[in-house]
């Protein structure tokens, strides 16, 4: 599956938007980290990376967190993720 960079930040922003409703990206600044910028929890970070998963296919190993701190950083880090239709089995 090939996505757009555009593809790719409406895809995290909707996902975003699926465990934290009442975020606001009106003022946010796509190079400062997000979850201070939207009040995101860590387990609410955890489950926006499910939500990702089941939408995209895309894995992202805990090891690889630190890559999804800032909204640029994010899509940059998971238009260069491989990616696997959503269900299919991980390897």
């Amino acid at each position: 599956m090939s996505m757009s960079r555009d593809d790719v930040r409406k895809a995290l922003i909707d996902c975003i938007l699926a465990v934290a409703p009442e975020a606001d990206f009106s003022n946010v600044r796509p190079d400062r980290p997000l979850r201070d910028q939207l009040d995101i929890d860590s387990f609410d970070f955890l489950t926006i990376l499910q939500h990702l998963h089941e939408r995209i296919g895309v894995d992202v190993p805990e090891s690889d967190y630190g890559k999804m701190i800032t909204l640029d950083g994010s899509v940059d880090y998971l238009m260069h993720r491989p990616t696997r239709p959503p269900g299919a089995a991980t390897p």
